[in-house]
């Protein structure tokens, strides 16, 4: 008996579609099922073109995947540099991993579901500290084979997924790398500046000034961390000042960022453009705030901020930074 198209022994509600029509309402059903979960979890590689190159110095091999999980291949990239030189962080993260695999330096950084390895190097950080974009991360060393003096092998992934780290660099923007000075230009500018004399012919041309007045407590270079008490690479001149000493801007220019770091504390850059043909960039850390904001144009000693102590520090202080030409260099030569 059928009663309005519908079985007499099935429930009003219960209709079934012919088979065929059946089949293709399951098929859109995962359709949109599949539609909706893709738009949940966003695109698989969505820091693709976000970042820069941890390394200056060229491309010595390049990605190779293997064909399945066990199989042979070249799983990251290869770059070529010399022993010593410093690698940076190409994305903010969260260190996961700092130490030896295989008595050799490793270094892993979190980046949400992706993350990044270094390796061979000695990290200058350590597991759990948070990273910006071109902050200095680690040392490279010798020992991975390969035709430059010293190689760095960089490794991206997924989950268990190996992905090209290549895709991480803009190719519309220039990679701000990071290098250590040769160590006889690094005594010169001290020497200089312990002699009262000017700085390079950079410095005396941009009429820079010193960003806070007190004293030098801890130079650019290694030292034992205050905090951590390990050794560490000390990316900035440390000027003692009380807190809520007035900051200056060291030479005039454009603000470019303002905002707040877990390491830095409270963070301000400058971009000066070319001076002399060199690009500079400048850097204030720690301070109890800023009175200046991002774009706004600076003049040589304005005020633009308070000296603080936020962040990881042990007092009253800034850290002040300097880059010429995106290589970040020893502030110490630079003031006068």
């Amino acid at each position: 008996m059928r009663l309005n198209g519908f079985s007499s022994l099935r429930p009003l509600g219960e209709r079934r579609l012919p088979p065929r029509r059946e089949a293709y309402a399951l098929v859109l059903a995962g359709v949109v099922l599949f539609s909706f979960l893709i738009v949940r979890a966003g695109p698989a590689h969505a820091i693709e073109g976000t970042g820069i190159a941890p390394l200056d110095g060229p491309l010595i091999r390049g990605f190779d995947p293997p064909e399945h999980s066990y199989g042979t291949g070249h799983r990251g990239v290869d770059m070529g540099g010399e022993p010593g030189q410093i690698v940076v962080a190409p994305l903010d993260g969260i260190v996961s991993f700092a130490g030896q695999v295989a008595g050799r330096g490793v270094l892993t950084l979190g980046h949400g579901e992706h993350s990044t390895t270094y390796e061979p190097v000695t990290p200058l950080v350590s597991a759990g500290d948070s990273v910006i974009e071109g902050e200095a991360i680690a040392i490279l060393d010798e020992g991975h084979a390969c035709s430059a003096e010293a190689c760095l092998h960089w490794g991206l992934r997924l989950g268990e997924t190996y992905l090209n780290p290549l895709s991480l660099i803009d190719p519309s923007g220039i990679p701000r790398h990071i290098r250590l000075l040769p160590d006889e230009e690094v005594d010169e500018l001290r020497t200089r500046r312990a002699e009262g004399a000017a700085g390079p012919r950079l410095v005396s041309a941009a009429g820079f000034v010193s960003p806070a007045a007190g004293v030098v407590s801890s130079d650019y270079g290694w030292r034992i961390h205050p905090v951590y008490g390990d050794e560490r690479f000390h990316d900035g001149l440390d000027i003692a000042a009380p807190c809520g000493a007035p900051l200056a801007a060291a030479v005039g220019g454009v603000v470019t960022e303002v905002f707040y770091h877990s390491g830095y504390g409270h963070r301000l850059l400058i971009d000066h453009g070319l001076i002399d043909g060199v690009h500079v960039t400048t850097a204030y850390n720690h301070a109890e705030g800023y009175e200046v904001s991002v774009g706004e144009i600076v003049s040589t000693g304005q005020v633009i901020g308070a000296v603080g102590t936020t962040g990881t520090s042990t007092g009253c202080h800034l850290h002040f930074q300097v880059w010429t030409d995106d290589v970040l260099v020893d502030p110490a030569g630079f003031l006068p």
